[in-house]
């Protein structure tokens, strides 16, 4: 779709080793959908040469932030440190508040990252004090707080662009803030994982959950069609009777 293109696109146009900032917000329950394009998103990211910034809106966004990442690791073509491609700041408590305190210091609000190592030890974040100094912002988000507090927080009083993913219910309440050019673009659910992952061609889990899904909506498409069938033909049996 036009969605996921423009997110793809955000992430082309921007320039070498550019500061990523992602923020994971989304648990085991919304992992199906969000997870496969956190996964592509970091992939792309990589691929290209950028660093990836991490934080967590949510308790389980830190778990889902730490498999994702050890998945990448995985893949020799790589060859990631930590500290120097990435880092993982880690959750904080404060929903909303901590978009506002990312924006306005982040070494205030992350005296550690997740591994109680001090931020100025860490050489990624050197030069990094706060949402301004990234270049971009993709909010993996399936819910409170998440993509709309990161656009009204942060993207929109700095100007650094932001792109997102959510689950497919969350669409229609983020759509407006892609027309309106707010948002670049958005990874709709399941759908949009696998739209991404062909763009980057690296087919995951969110094609094949795809497939899946395809042959599950196949089956409920003929259970359908046998129900009518059985309904028709007790109904014309009844008649003769």
């Amino acid at each position: 779709t036009i969605a996921t293109q423009k997110v793809y696109d955000a992430v082309e146009a921007l320039e070498e080793n550019s500061k990523v900032l992602i923020s994971f917000e989304y648990g085991p329950s919304t992992k199906p959908e969000i997870h496969p394009m956190a996964i592509g998103l970091l992939k792309h990211l990589f691929t290209k040469g950028h660093k990836v910034y991490v934080t967590c809106l949510w308790p389980d966004g830190q778990f889902m932030a730490n498999e994702a990442l050890e998945e990448i690791e995985e893949e020799e073509e790589f060859n990631l440190t930590y500290g120097e491609d990435y880092v993982i700041l880690g959750f904080r408590p404060g929903n909303e508040a901590v978009v506002k305190g990312m924006v306005s210091n982040i070494r205030k609000l992350y005296t550690t990252d997740y591994l109680k190592t001090p931020i100025d030890d860490i050489p990624l974040m050197k030069n990094v004090n706060k949402v301004a100094d990234f270049d971009f912002i993709f909010s993996a988000s399936a819910g409170y707080p998440g993509t709309i507090e990161w656009v009204q927080y942060a993207s929109d009083p700095t100007g650094v662009p932001l792109s997102t993913g959510t689950t497919s219910i969350m669409v229609n309440d983020i759509m407006p803030m892609v027309n309106s050019g707010q948002v670049q673009g958005i990874l709709a659910g399941m759908p949009g994982a696998a739209e991404y992952e062909g763009l980057i061609g690296s087919p995951g889990i969110g094609t094949s959950g795809m497939d899946a899904q395809s042959i599950a909506h196949l089956v409920i498409v003929l259970f359908i069609i046998f129900g009518n069938i059985a309904y028709f033909i007790e109904v014309q049996r009844s008649k003769k009777y």
